[in-house]
């Protein structure tokens, strides 16, 4: 059986960098949210548009970067639990699945947003702008969608990661009582074996 204090380390460690890389993540998309194109910033000349680059764009592809960091580290640390003990509390396996099947929907979803929003931010020019030609600005509260769906991944894998170790902790006990209850057996099996060998009484 493991040591509490390794233990808890087990958990905290991921946890906190997960949290760590979220914050990072959270802040750059907000941030980006104030710094991104506006349509005051257009330019027209004719039937011709351009955009100038802002700095919602490298503050986007560093929050897509955190995000993608903070979810592979959860799943390898999320797929170490399932791995090391396969055959206690199935409860707790459904249960921390289910969070990181929920942690990759918000993640997917939320680097299709992040990626084109910031695809948006890129310099547009004459004649190419972002799409055939034509300039796109993101609409307001888009940043803030896709902060909040990056908070959700890391909410998801965070609770995933208890949810598996919890299940770990449960077959560590589970296993600790079945080897308890066996040399508890053997012990009473040798005893009765040792009685049947002692010899009775002579008269």
């Amino acid at each position: 059986m493991q040591k509490n204090g390794s233990g808890g380390r087990e958990i905290k460690t991921p946890c906190s960098v997960l949290l760590f890389l979220g914050f990072f993540a959270f802040s750059a998309c907000i941030a980006a949210e104030f710094k991104r194109a506006k349509v005051k910033d257009m330019r027209v000349a004719g039937k011709l548009c351009s955009l100038p680059g802002t700095p919602a764009f490298g503050l986007g592809i560093f929050s897509i970067i955190c995000l993608a960091g903070a979810h592979i580290i959860g799943n390898l640390v999320i797929c170490t639990h399932l791995r090391s003990h396969k055959e206690a509390a199935p409860k707790r396996t459904t249960l921390g699945i289910t969070f990181l099947l929920l942690s990759w929907v918000s993640f997917v979803l939320g680097v299709i947003i992040l990626g084109g929003a910031t695809s948006m931010n890129r310099k547009q020019h004459y004649r190419e702008g972002w799409l055939k030609g034509e300039c796109y600005v993101v609409k307001d509260g888009v940043y803030l969608g896709a902060s909040a769906l990056l908070l959700s991944t890391v909410f998801f894998l965070i609770a995933s990661i208890f949810a598996t170790r919890l299940r770990n902790r449960g077959g560590e006990v589970t296993s600790d009582r079945e080897q308890g209850r066996k040399v508890h057996a053997d012990h009473k099996r040798s005893l009765t074996y040792k009685s049947e060998e002692s010899p009775s009484p002579s008269l």
